[in-house]
């Protein structure tokens, strides 16, 4: 019983759930922000191919800080870090709703994206600090927090599109962050740092972090060699991912719309059913992560959010629509977290930023590529180049799976982990 207490006490520490909440308000931020984009577009008088470069300006401003944030982690504090960067989240999501012109519009977007960069390369950094304490791969169940948050943004602004304003909305969604994050910040802050032993990397898999990584930290080294090799492999496996995710959250809206010919509020719900979905898989993924270990998560995901996509693509009503986007959650819910908690083991703050920009760089190249291959083709047919992305990145997780010469399967993982 005493165990057992202390054991759950150490699993869902107060930073754990103070961390887990910033996750949901991340992810409810950018989803208040998703499902006004049809608003926006028609504010700014934007076609397919004007509001994909505007998109592309959130990436962009997201990758440009990202090598820099990871290098304040270490530095400062990620948890230090991951306070300021909500809070910058929360005010620039306000800004958008203000412009009328594309050009206006990428501007903030570059502020935004840079804000919502930064957010989540401290938050994976403190989280896999957290991970590495607990040794349990909960890294999904941060995620899932992001994804709860998405739900809700996504549902409440669906509810609040026909009768609030875009201006409005978005104010609302900002200061519900800011109060929000008040307590949460106090609590993570206050926190005691984790502190564990440094393990060397002595292979391409998954190894233990090198140093901790807390309020205040020691510097770690730069990944190097295998572990190098591995944190850009890990940035494939997540760019392929991040593809699809972008894909969805600034697309998905507008293809119910336009093409499945779902009203405003119906439409709103495609991306709920979609976070709905990724919520549930990444609630899950510990669990599925034990039993199956990583390497068949990652695998089984990707070839399942490659049918999803299908589906979802080329449907011909909104029912059938929307069970693809369903598969697409399930599908990708783990293999970005995963991918993202197995470069911050081998590389540290520096190998969340390196394999988040990689990762990021899917959403980078995501919306102009849609947006063209919409111009040219068709936008169901753009979408399908979601399915082959997700199927690779299923694939990829073959290339990073853990080697069985040093002791780091998956099997041994999941018999560690019961």
């Amino acid at each position: 019983m005493g165990r057992s207490g202390t054991a759950r006490s150490r699993t869902w520490s107060a930073a754990r759930t103070a961390l887990t909440t910033f996750f949901a308000v991340d992810g409810f931020l950018f989803a208040a922000w998703v499902v006004r984009i049809p608003d926006i577009r028609a504010q700014v008088s934007a076609s397919h191919s004007a509001l994909g470069l505007a998109l592309l300006c959130i990436s962009a401003g997201a990758v440009a800080t990202m090598a820099l944030i990871g290098r304040l982690c270490v530095r400062y504090g990620s948890r230090r870090i991951t306070v300021g960067s909500l809070v910058a989240l929360s005010l620039s999501v306000l800004l958008p709703a203000h412009l009328h012109s594309v050009l206006g519009l990428g501007l903030v977007l570059l502020l935004f994206g840079a804000a919502y960069g930064a957010a989540n390369v401290s938050m994976n950094s403190a989280a896999v600090d957290l991970v590495a304490e607990i040794r349990r791969p909960v890294m999904p169940s941060f995620h899932a927090g992001y994804s709860l948050g998405g739900l809700l943004g996504a549902a409440v602004g669906g509810l609040l599109a026909g009768h609030l304003s875009a201006a409005w909305a978005l104010s609302l969604s900002g200061a519900l962050g800011l109060l929000v994050i008040a307590p949460a910040g106090t609590a993570l802050l206050r926190s005691p740092a984790p502190a564990w032993t440094p393990a060397p990397v002595t292979s391409v898999a998954p190894v233990a972090p090198v140093a901790p990584v807390g309020s205040a930290s020691p510097k770690r080294p730069k990944p190097v060699g295998a572990a190098r090799l591995l944190v850009l492999l890990l940035g494939l496996t997540a760019l392929c991912d991040a593809y699809g995710e972008g894909a969805l959250a600034d697309w998905a809206t507008l293809h119910l719309t336009d093409d499945v010919h779902a009203g405003a509020g119906l439409a709103a719900t495609g991306f709920a059913a979609y976070a709905f979905a990724m919520t549930a898989g990444r609630i899950s993924g510990t669990w599925l992560s034990m039993r199956l270990g990583q390497t068949r998560v990652m695998l089984f995901g990707g070839l399942t959010a490659c049918t999803g996509m299908l589906l979802g693509a080329l449907a011909p009503n909104v029912p059938v629509a929307l069970a693809g986007f369903v598969l697409v959650g399930l599908g990708l819910a783990n293999i970005f977290p995963l991918a993202i908690a197995q470069a911050g083991a081998a590389g540290g703050p520096r190998g969340v930023a390196t394999a988040s920009t990689l990762g990021y760089a899917g959403m980078l190249i995501g919306p102009p590529v849609i947006g063209f291959l919409a111009d040219a083709t068709t936008l169901p047919v753009a979408l399908t180049t979601v399915a082959a992305t997700s199927a690779l990145a299923g694939l990829l997780a073959f290339t990073v799976r853990p080697t069985r010469s040093h002791g780091h399967t998956d099997h041994g993982q999941r018999q560690s982990l019961h």
